[in-house]
């Protein structure tokens, strides 16, 4: 699968890469994507969430009615679940939401990710580029010379870039980041996703290997 290369300005250089099949053509896996996306939401959970039960409730222990014949439920202390004020049966506890994914599933749901996006039309490869500063206007009219200001935009370079990403940073639905740090969750919520031709070997290199 062969895609053109344009340039920063939109316009098509008159060469084209070659997409690997193995990454790009497959079909993609959803039960895949949908471990890998579930494990990134879990491992930011801080799993702080905390109840006070029976035992930690502060109140008398002192028994409120007789065990039978009041006509209702037994109960006993004011800090019973049944009452308003007592502890919470079976409530949350601090605990590690992380799981465990073989490397081969995540690689395959990233790989079905990118599947999905050129299925969609919604990869673009573009010229390796950086600024001399950083400007929010250069990162602006990039932008719009890609026709992809309207459009939840993920851009993504050979290695980190700060000038490129600080150009980036202050533009809305506009993300920047590395290939080696790219994940199935950042590809699936971009609309359009732009890749630096340098990029292309890293990501072959990182799901291949």
């Amino acid at each position: 699968m062969e895609v053109s290369v344009l340039n920063i300005k939109g316009q098509e250089t008159g060469r084209k890469v070659a997409l690997n099949d193995a990454i790009y053509a497959i079909e993609p896996n959803d039960h895949a994507i949908y471990l890998d996306v579930k494990l990134l939401m879990a491992n930011q959970r801080q799993g702080t969430a905390k109840s006070k039960e029976r035992s930690e409730v502060s109140g008398s222990t002192r028994k409120l009615g007789r065990q039978k014949g009041g006509g209702g439920a037994r109960r006993g202390d004011i800090n019973s679940p049944v009452l308003v004020g007592g502890g919470r049966v079976f409530g949350p506890k601090p605990r590690d939401y992380s799981f465990k994914l073989n490397k081969k599933v995540r690689q395959l749901a990233r790989k079905s990710a990118l599947a999905y996006k050129v299925q969609e039309n919604a990869l673009m490869v573009v010229e390796d580029f950086t600024f001399d500063a950083p400007k929010t206007k250069a990162m602006v009219e990039i932008l719009n010379n890609l026709k992809v200001s309207d459009k939840k935009a993920l851009f993504v370079l050979p290695g980190a870039d700060k000038v490129v990403y600080l150009s980036a940073r202050n533009i809305e639905r506009v993300q920047v980041m590395p290939a080696n740090a790219l994940n199935t969750y950042k590809v699936l919520n971009a609309d359009v996703m732009v890749v630096a031709e340098g990029a292309l070997a890293v990501i072959e290199g990182n799901l291949t290997k």
